[in-house]
């Protein structure tokens, strides 16, 4: 028996038939729908490499059952830029080195508009950290990664002022 579940990726609804009821979103995005820029890295919710977010929260996709999230919405880092234009923490991402090889680079970049929209990345570094902390990245960019976060985080909150 396979289910149909409805999905907003990336601004589009798409019908997914699942033959197996465990497939993680994860597998979906990837073999499926054919989003690769959401990495595998470890499968077990340990690296974040694997880092979406569903109705504007951040989880590892790796440990998301598929058939969990029938309604939701969903963006990944191909969903990120507005054609050419970068969102803003890609961009900052850039400017401020926070990447070496890039295998983590979609998941960190998803956390961090994650913890930026969430409003807890503020301005002071070990907040950043704490709050990046579920992301790993073995070429140790981390210093880069805390910049660009933290430069990010300041240009929306310098956005949020001049909206008020």
């Amino acid at each position: 028996m396979s289910d149909i579940i409805t999905l907003t990726i990336n601004g589009t609804v798409q019908e997914v038939t699942l033959d197996d009821p465990r497939v993680t979103l994860l597998d979906l995005l990837r073999e499926r729908l054919h989003l690769t820029g959401t990495k595998k890295g470890c499968d077990r919710g340990q690296c974040g490499a694997c880092t979406i977010l569903v109705d504007g929260r951040r989880i590892n996709s790796c440990l998301a059952l598929a058939l969990s999230h029938d309604g939701a919405e969903i963006t990944t880092i191909e969903g990120l830029s507005q054609g050419d234009a970068l969102h803003p923490v890609q961009a900052a991402f850039i400017a401020h080195d926070g990447m070496q090889c890039g295998y983590c680079t979609p998941g960190q970049i998803m956390s961090a508009v994650g913890l930026i929209a969430e409003g807890q990345a503020g301005t002071d570094p070990e907040r950043i950290r704490e709050g990046m902390s579920g992301n790993l990245c073995r070429c140790a960019a981390y210093a880069g990664i805390t910049r660009a976060v933290l430069a990010a985080s300041e240009d929306a909150a310098e956005g949020e002022r001049k909206q008020a």
